[in-house]
């Protein structure tokens, strides 16, 4: 069964359009113009429940505009939008306690009480009864570590703090779809470690579906299976995170520093038919390149069976250089 079901999803805003100098202001006051923007540009796809799916882009490119409307806040133009096999804007109400919400920019949590009661208040609205509520927050406490957080006022939280919070309140009412726009923005690299190591324990022992929207590309590579991307409000890649790697990559280089000087011919032989190339950097020091298909076991096991080697060092180009790659090939080619 389908988590999100997406069909030429579509959504256009009308946005002044301000006229230049003195004149131009004077005018705007009492004729406006406007200008239809398109936001989101007859996108489809489907999410299955279940799975962990990144969605990334530049800004600008649609992808808070999409969360917005998966989660009801924002009405499409055009198109068809199902999750969990209800219509976001339509059926609120019955929507909103099957999806929880993360706003990495935004708390939905009470900024001058304490957390609990912040938890207390969302308990009534969501309708859950006091003990399923008692026995999700108590599991939720001890994963993020929050007891000694709950008495104490949202406004004196750390950051770090405040977003394990919002993870809670975002899972009280047990969501089989959690939606994280920017869940782990300024946060520092251990916070960031926890909460991914948390979300996929809840992803792996409750199959919580989560779209995941992030300029982290870290986040991406330690939760994501799947990446969709966005540019100007079109998809311009769907599928697997390794698949991208694959069609995107440059390659390994592997760097080898030699007990003895090597020659490069005799290098060459050692890897022949692989379809890598070397470069010597001085008397002991070579560089390998492997095109991506190229296994790197299979070659690493021909030199080294071969030649006194005193160090290796693996570099693999990352998301974040391949996501520039894609970005700036797509608007060359538009």
């Amino acid at each position: 069964m389908l988590a999100i079901d997406v069909q030429l999803l579509q959504k256009k805003f009308k946005v002044q359009k301000n006229r230049e100098g003195l004149a131009g202001a004077l005018r705007d006051l009492f004729m406006r113009e406007y200008i239809e923007v398109k936001a989101v540009k007859d996108i489809s796809f489907q999410i299955p429940q279940g799975e962990i799916c990144g969605y990334i882009g530049e800004n600008g490119a649609g992808k808070s505009t999409t969360i917005k409307m998966l989660t009801g806040i924002l009405v499409p133009t055009s198109g068809r939008l199902l999750v969990n096999g209800y219509v976001p804007f339509k059926e609120r109400e019955k929507f909103v306690k099957e999806i929880g919400v993360v706003f990495g920019q935004r708390s939905q949590l009470w900024w001058d009480i304490g957390v609990i009661e912040s938890f207390q208040l969302l308990r009534k609205v969501y309708k859950v009864p006091e003990v399923d509520f008692q026995n999700r927050l108590n599991e939720l406490v001890e994963r993020l570590q929050l007891g000694d957080l709950l008495n104490r006022p949202v406004r004196k939280l750390s950051l770090g703090q405040r977003m394990r919070c919002e993870l809670v309140a975002s899972l009280l009412h047990n969501p089989s779809i959690l939606f994280l726009d920017e869940p782990t923005i300024g946060l520092d690299i251990v916070v960031k470690t926890e909460i991914r190591d948390f979300l996929k324990q809840m992803n792996r022992e409750h199959g919580t579906t989560i779209l995941l929207t992030t300029h982290d590309l870290q986040d991406i590579e330690a939760l994501c299976s799947r990446v969709i991307m966005l540019d100007d409000g079109k998809i311009i890649y769907d599928g697997g995170l390794e698949q991208l790697k694959a069609n995107w990559s440059k390659g390994r280089e592997v760097l080898f520093q030699f007990a003895d000087h090597t020659r490069l011919d005799k290098l060459e032989q050692l890897t022949l038919g692989l379809g890598v190339e070397w470069t010597l950097e001085n008397d002991l020091t070579a560089q390998m390149w492997l095109p991506h298909g190229v296994n790197v076991s299979d070659a690493l096991a021909r030199v080294v069976g071969a030649v006194e080697i005193r160090d290796i060092k693996i570099f693999e180009t990352n998301t974040d250089e391949i996501v520039r790659e894609i970005y700036r090939s797509e608007k060359v080619s538009s």
